[in-house]
């Protein structure tokens, strides 16, 4: 058993305000001189930069989907060591998941870890309505400790009065604070989510707003009590330690398009050998000398004249993944490397490596958990074994010709709703992201790929399995 001080902000609803409460009380915890280890539930790779950004420390995802609970047990004890206290952002609300017996539920995932939940309800045309609301939370399942209640979006010192009464009047749940209403303290939202802190003016000063506003809106003491009361859970086997490979350069797309990723992918990457180079899409003018290429998700639609404008490294791509650099790239990467990109009524050429067009909608073409297994024109080994992971679109490729895939879809969308990840030479491109973990250690065999390419002298062998 460990001691670890933790808790968890919860909501009612997805959109109810948790991750400027959960970014402002990592930002106001650091500013007193804690040490926050931040994490988040789920699939999401924006709310992750926000945390890591409020605490100063990369934030973890712990996902039933793609990891055992043994796994995230590990992931989380080895991640909240030597740090006084842990957040864990949770998403939607708290009950909610995919498994309609709630085993991949925020609420399941607070039991797990024994840690207790603090609830932000937003407030807005709602008064005495609270009280049956939390009654209802408190009671769906009483081996939930639902430890307290911030009232978000107050409408003022009446609207906050009434809640308060009957909150404390029916429930008898611990108010720990009212964050009024304000457009300074809302992160905007767009297609695919909350917008990141590299499209934010000035997200630094925006989360030092947010800590002032949460101090003087929240009892921080009364959270920290909360936390350090939570008590111990039982600890579960260490992760085993990565298998160092040859010395390996990745580049690795960082800049306001490309940013999705996951923090213990890259630390697997850099654990295993391979040196992370950042290679900027939009500025910098071609590929530094690498031995491999990995381009995450993003957003290329709202860069894509600063993309299509940087033809050098367009062509230095083409060029290179041509010739056989081995390379692995995740839907907005996939997006980059097709002929163009058309958004909003506007065409903009992209890299030009895949034969096919990309086409942003204005309603999703695939989200949500997907399964698949690997097809045989995989480059990287898999077997027939069916591997968990997710998908969040808006992006529908067309025209696509001369078309090989590595994955067939058993769940979910991809590409066409079959098949998903194009395969030409030693590179794939799919919608589908991954999660390295246990059961798909996606990192491992890309890395192990790119040093066989090193090692031929004809690294487009490799994709036609005759090395």
């Amino acid at each position: 058993m460990t001691p670890v001080a933790r808790f968890m902000i919860s909501a009612a609803h997805k959109s109810s305000g948790k991750t400027v409460v959960s970014s402002g009380l990592a930002a106001a915890l650091a500013a007193r001189g804690h040490d926050v280890a931040a994490f988040k539930k789920g699939p999401d790779y924006i709310d992750p930069m926000w945390l890591r950004l409020a605490s100063g420390h990369p934030a973890y995802n712990l996902d039933f989907n793609t990891m055992d609970t043994a796994e995230i047990r590990s992931l989380f004890a080895e991640k909240s060591a030597g740090h006084s206290v842990s957040l864990i952002e949770a998403n939607k609300g708290l009950f909610d998941g995919v498994a309609a017996d709630g085993s991949d539920s925020n609420a399941a995932l607070a039991r797990l870890l024994a840690t207790p939940v603090i609830l932000v309800v937003d407030t807005g045309g709602m008064t005495r309505g609270i009280a049956p609301l939390l009654q209802g939370y408190l009671g769906f399942d009483p081996a939930v400790e639902i430890a307290g209640v911030i009232l978000n979006k107050t409408a003022g010192a009446r609207h906050e009065s009434k809640l308060r009464q009957a909150v404390e009047t029916y429930t008898g749940l611990r108010v720990l604070g009212a964050v009024a209403a304000s457009p300074d303290m809302d992160i905007s939202e767009r297609h695919l989510g909350l917008t990141t802190p590299a499209e934010t003016k000035g997200p630094g000063d925006f989360l030092d707003h947010a800590a002032v506003r949460i101090e003087q809106s929240v009892d921080v003491d009364a959270v920290l009590e909360i936390s350090q009361n939570a008590g111990a859970f039982p600890l579960t086997p260490a992760r085993p330690a990565a298998t160092r490979g040859p010395h390996l350069r990745i580049g690795i797309a960082r800049d306001a398009a490309f940013g999705f990723y996951y923090a213990d992918d890259l630390e697997a990457f850099e654990a295993q050998g391979g040196e992370l180079v950042p290679v900027d899409m939009l500025n910098d003018p071609v590929l530094p000398q690498i031995d491999g290429l990995f381009i995450g998700g993003g957003f290329p639609e709202t860069q894509m004249d600063a993309l299509a404008d940087n033809a050098t490294m367009r062509d230095s791509v083409r060029t290179a993944l041509e010739n056989g650099l081995p390379a692995y790239a995740e839907c907005g990467g996939l997006m980059y490397l097709c002929r163009s990109l058309t958004w909003q009524g506007k065409t903009r050429p992209m890299a030009g490596f895949f034969d096919a067009d990309t086409l942003v909608h204005d309603r999703p073409q695939g989200r949500g958990y997907v399964r698949f297994s690997p097809g045989p024109d995989a480059l990287w080994p898999g077997g027939e074994k069916t591997m968990h992971a997710h998908e969040f679109h808006y992006a529908s490729l067309e025209k696509v010709s001369n078309a090989a895939f590595a994955r067939r879809v058993r769940r979910g969308h991809g590409i066409d709703g079959l098949n998903d990840a194009l395969v030409k030479n030693n590179t794939t491109a799919g919608f589908i992201h991954l999660r390295h973990t246990a059961a798909t250690p996606w990192v491992s065999d890309f890395l192990h790929f790119v040093a066989q390419c090193r090692a031929t002298k004809n690294p487009a062998q490799i994709a036609r399995g005759s090395a």
